[in-house]
């Protein structure tokens, strides 16, 4: 079987290794316009502040590593065209300018996203930047080099995380977000707040509520004209989310609102000769049971496997995702799973959530930190739908353990009462999540909801006793 893969950094990567690996006789032909594979831009803030000193170990394979698997790697090699129908593609070589057309049995469309550049006027200017692949990264480093004051657009993961870098060596840094929440999609109002007020301790300068219209760039460095005045800086850098590469297979094969090519529980899109991962693709997103655009390394890696598995029939089905994720700020981790209350209600559900305040092990031990979790869960059928936890205390494998309810549909009656360890050195005789769930019930049934009586000894469960 002739298997094409266009683009490689996660999924296309994990894809050709599933094959090969279960496979070794299958013909694989991997397409990348850049020199490199696998590259973890999830990485890029902690080289930039000198956690990793190379950014070369931010790649987990290579074209060589493919090659000795058993896959044809041409990189720096450009897909221009694909035809579904005649089940070909038409490929540039970047260097000789070349045109060549292959054909395949099945294609795994692994193309990624790019930065969602946003019709801002001068956007083009020298000294405003994207941050996602391996070459942008390199120019950012070298920019932050030469210039002090640092502006950041956009207040999502890599914009929070890029804030934090730069405060972190001694920038001078502004963080311009279009509303009012830092982390959107990941954390309610309350933890946001939270994330500003770290982030201004340690210097930055964040800006809320305020959209960028224009850059110019003169001899006084880089002016940013936004809604509410104008902010001057050095260097700017974009991060206002991602769109996907699709446009290849646009009109051949069903694409959501973002251009996301939509997948069945194979990972196989509408043709189902081609299969599509990564950022893609939509994500099966399990809190609300509908399809989303949810562009996460974790997705790539999943779908990307899923698509090596099955090329070769309906093997293993995709139990989707509940977007996983956590980041660590100025020492505090904030880790999430699932649906914030928002979002929650922007999907019609029926939704409310409890914040949980306490601290993560008992008082009496010798130390011990703060922690504050928001539950979210769906009022109709008790199902809890979502997760924010945030401490000084390492608390994101909390979120991998409310993931696997969210994916399991378990209630908040579960989650009170389910088996957890209890040891004074990791947690309190109910652990925090139990304690965070049973904030939850008593609360419904507080509003009259027929719910099991609460018999766990305390009548107020933020009490560290």
């Amino acid at each position: 079987m002739k298997v094409i893969i266009v683009g490689s950094t996660h999924a296309g990567t994990n894809a050709a290794i599933q094959i090969l690996r279960d496979h070794p006789e299958t013909d694989v032909t991997i397409y990348e316009r850049h020199t490199n594979v696998s590259f973890l831009s999830t990485g890029i803030s902690l080289f930039l502040d000198g956690q990793v000193k190379h950014l070369e170990d931010m790649f987990y394979s290579s074209p060589e590593e493919l090659t000795r698997l058993g896959a044809n790697v041409l990189t720096r090699h450009n897909v221009v065209n694909i035809d579904a129908a005649k089940k070909t593609v038409n490929v540039v070589d970047m260097d000789s300018g070349e045109m060549t057309t292959d054909s395949y049995d099945k294609l795994i469309m692994a193309t990624g996203s790019t930065v969602n550049v946003p019709p801002i006027f001068g956007i083009d200017e020298d000294m405003v930047l994207l941050c996602k692949n391996y070459e942008q990264a390199k120019a950012v480093y070298q920019a932050a080099k030469d210039h002090n004051r640092i502006a950041i657009i956009g207040g999502g993961y890599i914009g929070t995380e890029l804030a934090e870098s730069y405060a972190r060596t001694g920038h001078d840094v502004l963080l311009i977000q279009s509303q009012d929440i830092l982390l959107d999609h990941y954390v309610d109002q309350n933890l946001s707040d939270k994330v500003v007020d770290i982030l201004r301790e340690q210097g930055v300068e964040v800006v809320l509520n305020n959209r960028v219209t224009a850059f110019a760039q003169d001899d006084d460095g880089l002016l940013i004209e936004t809604l509410n005045g104008d902010y001057r800086a050095d260097v700017a850098i974009v991060s206002t989310g991602f769109v996907p590469n699709t446009a290849l297979l646009r009109g051949q094969v069903e694409m959501d609102r973002h251009g996301a090519i939509i997948i069945n529980d194979y990972i196989q899109s509408s043709d189902p000769d081609i299969f599509a991962c990564g950022d893609a693709s939509v994500v099966n997103f399990n809190p609300t049971g509908q399809p989303a655009y949810t562009p996460l390394a974790t997705n790539a890696v999943r779908q990307g496997l899923l698509a090596g598995i099955n090329v070769f029939g309906n093997l293993q089905r995709y139990m989707g995702t509940q977007a996983t994720s956590a980041i660590n700020i100025f020492g505090r981790t904030l880790a999430s799973s699932g649906l914030t209350l928002r979002h929650a209600a922007s999907a019609g559900l029926n939704a409310d959530s409890v914040t949980f305040e306490s601290t993560w092990r008992p008082t009496y031990m010798p130390t011990t930190d703060r922690l504050l979790i928001n539950l979210v869960y769906d009022r109709d059928d008790r199902r809890v739908l979502g997760i924010q936890l945030f401490s000084k205390h390492e608390v994101a494998q909390s979120a991998n353990a409310v993931s696997i309810a969210i994916q399991n549909r378990n209630t908040i009656d579960d989650l009170a009462f389910v088996d957890m360890l209890f040891n004074p050195n990791f947690d309190d005789t109910f652990n925090f999540l139990n304690l965070a769930a049973q904030m939850a019930v008593a609360q419904e049934a507080k509003r009259g909801n027929n719910t099991p009586r609460i018999t766990a000894g305390i009548d107020d469960p933020t009490n560290n006793k």
